[in-house]
């Protein structure tokens, strides 16, 4: 295998695996992808001092470019909706703080065992039942905010 087709495969290979980090979390491919793409970069310099440096500006560039893509676009997909607290692509700012959701009503938009999601004034809030599980559709109500903890009890009735 010559240096051009490895600097090729050790790219390839790098963004894949940074890439399948947003399907399986933890670090681990978007680390191994990282030190891909930095050999990737040491076979370019050996391969030529100017193509070394055009690889680590270009992968450089890319990275900054594909961070800012994330940050703005991700939240706003489908997945990241599902992945994230954030709901129509905006951040959770409805509220200010969380303390302004004691005392407010909602329903368990997923089964609360007993952590889960719940629509609170048309947002979805990840938060904690208090005693025991909720069945999803169920009405609640926020009892307590603790720091990003909120703990909701199932309504009687």
């Amino acid at each position: 295998m010559n240096n051009i087709t490895l600097l090729i495969l050790l790219l390839a290979i790098g963004m894949l695996l940074i890439g399948g980090e947003i399907f399986a979390p933890g670090a681990i491919l978007g680390t191994v992808g990282g030190f891909a793409l930095i050999g990737a970069i040491i076979v370019a310099f050996s391969i030529n001092i100017k193509l070394g440096f055009y690889a680590a500006f270009g992968i450089l560039i890319l990275s900054v470019i594909s961070v800012y893509a994330w940050v703005k676009f991700f939240p706003r997909t489908s997945m990241g909706r599902k992945m994230t607290l954030i709901e129509d692509g905006t951040l959770f700012k409805a509220f200010g703080s969380k303390q302004a959701l004691l005392g407010k009503s909602g329903t368990a938009y997923s089964d609360l065992r007993p952590a889960g999601f719940a629509m609170i004034d048309g947002r979805r809030v990840d938060v904690v039942a208090e005693g025991g599980i909720i069945d999803k559709g169920l009405p609640v109500k926020v009892v307590k905010v603790e720091g990003n903890r909120v703990v909701v009890r199932k309504v009687d009735a």
